[in-house]
């Protein structure tokens, strides 16, 4: 029992400092290239940056941690999947609605708005007529 429990330490404190080194390169790498290369234009360094962060990326990935979310991304996208989808018919409607609801708040707003505007300038009139 104790030797399962140093090797998981042992295993947890590899992960840990598997994402402290993939989080602190690309920090690193993106703090120097923005400092260094921001005015440059080249589609090398482009590649470059698009390669480093793919293996940061394939780096996390092979975590545990990576591992369950790759199998949580799956499990969403069944789910996704599972999903009973709107019609166009129902989706138009909808759209309809909010179109509606839209210009009848706009069109209180802007009454509103003027109303407040004309009770402003009739206040200010009466201040600058007893000056």
């Amino acid at each position: 029992m104790g030797t399962h429990t140093k090797s998981t330490k042992r295993a947890r404190g590899r992960e840990v400092v598997t994402w402290l080194i993939v989080v602190t390169v690309l920090l690193i790498v993106t703090i120097v290239g923005n400092y260094c290369y921001r005015d440059y234009h080249c589609l090398c360094l482009r590649a470059l940056a698009v390669v480093i962060i793919a293996l940061a990326g394939w780096w996390a990935i092979v975590t545990a941690k990576g591992k369950s979310f790759i199998q949580f991304a799956r499990e969403a996208r069944n789910e996704v999947r599972k999903l009973i989808w709107p019609t166009y018919q129902e989706t138009f409607h909808a759209t309809l609605i909010v179109i509606a609801v839209t210009t009848v708040i706009s069109l209180i707003l802007w009454g509103l708005d003027g109303l407040l505007v004309r009770v402003v300038s009739f206040i200010h009139s009466l201040r600058l007529s007893d000056v």
